[in-house]
């Protein structure tokens, strides 16, 4: 406390409060003391490090940080300037800090891959003299294993052709067991077995399967050696397992081919037996079947006559049936068409068949109705009787025909003809009147669209004439020493041609646009949509983004034009460019708030003159 007395004095003597705040200000100041400047500060933090030390001015000294509280407070501009050159330097270090990371990494990468080939160089060599010194130890492995396994495999091979000629005569000593056995078996069985043999080929077996124990186990210990050549040796053990299990194989199919061939035996007796019984049955079942064939054959050719002679009569039925329904159907034609001509008859003529038939009958003399030439009237004045000639049915026919085409070119008569006539001739002169409406109806039409030719055209000419001076004075100005005009495409007619823009910059020898540039183009369209405007005033104009693609001198210029358009219309103009937002009256943005709202914003530049 003394020394704190020496250095300084605690704030809570210095800090006046309420009563009831009392309790929470010890408890947050009762640490820091008051001093009258900062080497105070630093001698008190130095001299007690729990403590901390505030200044006069306010400025926050501790054992681990510090604070700046002075009411000397700079500038808005100055502490504006600190923090750009703050900023700068900070972008510089990153910028610096980030080269020297990338040439760091760089040579890092390079030091990696300098060890890592060192590794490998390293580690090949290692490699080679491991290998070099495995292939000699492998090979003089490889060479006694060799030779251990080809005395092993002889001796295998000896034992396992002992074991098989011990199996033979096993096996042959079991059959001549059998042998015994059933001959035992028919004496009665009063006699006691002999079990020497017997015993003989149990323990010759034993011994068999004793040698082929060993030589298991020999193939076993092979094996095991083999197997420590990594695989090369593995083939001779292969090898010799198939050799096993093929032995092993042709052993138990050589027991069940013996067991098959006694189990043949018996089939083959029996077979033989039944071959017996089934020849006899086949003899009978051929005999039989002979006299069956030879019946059916008989039968068959009878059925085939018999077929053939039902096919005749049914044939010889369906002509008879066939020209029956024929005649049926011709009979009923006939009648039917006699029936239609009595009705027509009584319908068209009103004559009865018998009188029609009895009158205009084939023997009766047909009526020439066209008089002979040079023939004359009787003398009374009466006229004479008509020539008559037989009836021959084909002449009246081509008569019938002549006359039926000369009625039907005749047509039907019409009894309404005559209104028919009138309701037509009222209506051709009712479209007549309208067809002469429309011809003058056409006639005025055309007259107004040559009026309408002639002043389109009229107004055309002069609004070109206009746009085409204003083009040549504007060009100039946007273009010094450039040369531009505008071309008719079809001078002789003003209705239907087209308006081509040549372009020449200063220095350029090229018309067309699709030569120029992009902001040579930019400006050529400017300079021919101004020249419509100063032909044609118009109250206002939007344009949008016209000088993105201006440079500066150009830009310069074409706001130039801007101003001498304002005097007479408004502009509104949609722009990126500094130059031609200073240059207007008000500007009008669109931002984006805080809440993610669009919002637009306005700043009048120029006062509205009264």
């Amino acid at each position: 406390l003394g020394l704190l007395a020496d250095l300084g004095e605690p704030l809570l003597d210095v800090v006046e409060c309420p009563a009831q705040v009392r309790p929470a200000l010890n408890r947050l100041l009762r640490k820091v003391a008051v001093v009258d400047d900062l080497p105070g500060a630093r001698a008190l933090v130095a001299a007690l490090p729990d403590l901390v030390a505030v200044t006069r001015d306010g400025d926050l000294l501790g054992a681990h940080f510090a604070s700046g509280g002075s009411h000397a407070t700079q500038s808005l501009i100055e502490v504006q300037a600190a923090v750009d050159e703050a900023t700068e330097l900070l972008a510089e270090a990153v910028a610096a800090s980030e080269r020297l990371s990338f040439d760091l990494s760089r040579l890092e990468n390079e030091r990696a891959e300098a060890q890592q080939r060192v590794d490998v160089a390293l580690a090949k060599l290692h490699e080679s003299d491991a290998t070099l010194a495995a292939v000699a130890e492998e090979l003089g492995q490889h060479g006694s294993l060799a030779r251990a396994a080809r005395a092993e495999a002889d001796r295998l091979t000896a034992s396992i052709s002992q074991a098989e000629t011990s199996r033979e005569q096993a096996l042959v000593g079991l059959a001549e067991l059998e042998q015994r056995l059933a001959a035992a078996e028919e004496d009665g069985g009063e006699e006691e077995p002999d079990t020497t043999e017997q015993e003989r080929l149990v323990e010759a077996t034993r011994a068999a399967r004793q040698s082929e124990m060993e030589a298991r186990l020999a193939l076993r210990t092979s094996e095991e050696r083999a197997r420590a050549l990594h695989g090369r040796v593995d083939q001779m053990r292969k090898a010799a397992e198939a050799e096993r299990v093929a032995r092993a194989r042709a052993a138990e199919r050589r027991a069940r081919l013996i067991a098959e061939g006694r189990a043949g035996q018996a089939v083959a007796a029996a077979a033989a037996y039944v071959l017996t019984r089934l020849e006899a049955s086949v003899a009978q079942a051929a005999a039989r079947r002979q006299e069956v064939e030879d019946s059916r054959r008989g039968r068959e050719q009878e059925l085939m006559g018999v077929r053939q002679a039902l096919r005749d009569l049914g044939r010889e039925l369906e002509e008879l049936v066939s020209s029956v329904h024929r005649d049926e159907m011709a009979r009923a034609q006939q009648r039917m068409r006699i029936e239609q001509i009595e009705t027509k008859a009584l319908e068209e003529l009103g004559l009865e068949p018998d009188g029609l038939v009895a009158d205009y009958g084939p023997d009766q003399p047909v009526p020439v109705l066209e008089p002979p030439a040079g023939a004359a009237e009787a003398e009374d004045g009466a006229e004479a009787e008509p020539r008559t000639v037989p009836y021959v049915r084909e002449e009246q026919v081509k008569r019938l025909r002549t006359a039926e085409k000369a009625l039907t070119m005749l047509g039907k008569v019409n009894p309404l003809a005559l209104e028919e006539f009138s309701a037509m001739e009222e209506r051709h002169q009712f479209l007549s009147e309208q067809l002469e409406d429309l011809r003058q109806t056409r006639k005025d039409l055309l007259d107004i669209v040559k009026d309408v030719d002639a002043r389109v055209e009229a107004v055309f000419t002069e609004a070109y004439a206009d746009v085409t001076k204003a083009f040549d004075a504007t060009f100039a100005r946007l273009f010094p020493g450039g040369e531009g005009r505008l071309v008719l495409t079809d001078p002789s007619d003003m209705l239907t041609t087209g308006v081509e823009v040549e372009a020449r910059p200063p220095g350029k020898k090229v018309k067309r646009l699709s030569l120029l540039s992009g902001g040579e183009r930019s400006l050529v369209a400017v300079a021919f949509l101004v020249a419509l405007f100063k032909a044609r005033p118009s109250p206002f104009y939007i344009l949008d983004e016209v000088e993105a693609a201006l440079d500066d001198t150009n830009l310069g210029r074409l706001l130039e034009i801007y101003e001498e358009l304002r005097e007479n219309s408004q502009l509104l103009v949609i722009t990126h460019q500094k130059r031609t937002m200073e240059v207007g009256d008000a500007l009008y943005g669109v931002t984006m708030r805080g809440d993610g709202v669009s919002a637009v914003i306005s700043q009048r530049l120029r006062k509205e003159t009264a």
